[in-house]
């Protein structure tokens, strides 16, 4: 019996790598990883740090797949999103922003 999967990985913003494998049933996510041929076209990926997952959830290299599961590398942040929020607000200033935005006159709340 053969299952279908997808292993996913995008090397930056707005490219997205998908291919569609199918595999032995039982198989690990680190045999759809190498079926999938991410690793040749995208050498810098090393699994030994890289995280991956299935359908958005850490998985492990050894956890194995069920049919039509999705298979994704990340990779490392560039940016820590707390960082990034935070420079965002000092940009746009506390009056501009979140529950300090200005509303428009005669307005009433949650408009």
């Amino acid at each position: 019996m053969t299952i279908r999967v997808s292993v996913v990985y995008s090397s930056q913003a707005r490219h997205t790598f998908e291919e569609r494998v199918t595999l032995d049933d039982g198989a690990s996510v680190l045999q759809a990883v190498q079926a999938s041929g991410v690793l040749r076209r995208f050498p810098e990926i090393d699994l030994v740090q890289a995280e991956v997952g299935i359908w958005g959830r850490k998985a492990d290299l050894n956890q194995p797949l069920r049919e039509r599961d999705r298979v994704e590398i990340y990779r490392p942040l560039a940016v820590d999103p707390k960082v990034a929020r935070r420079e965002r607000f000092r940009k746009q200033g506390a009056r501009a922003a979140g529950l300090f935005a200005q509303k428009r006159p005669g307005t009433r709340p949650g408009e």
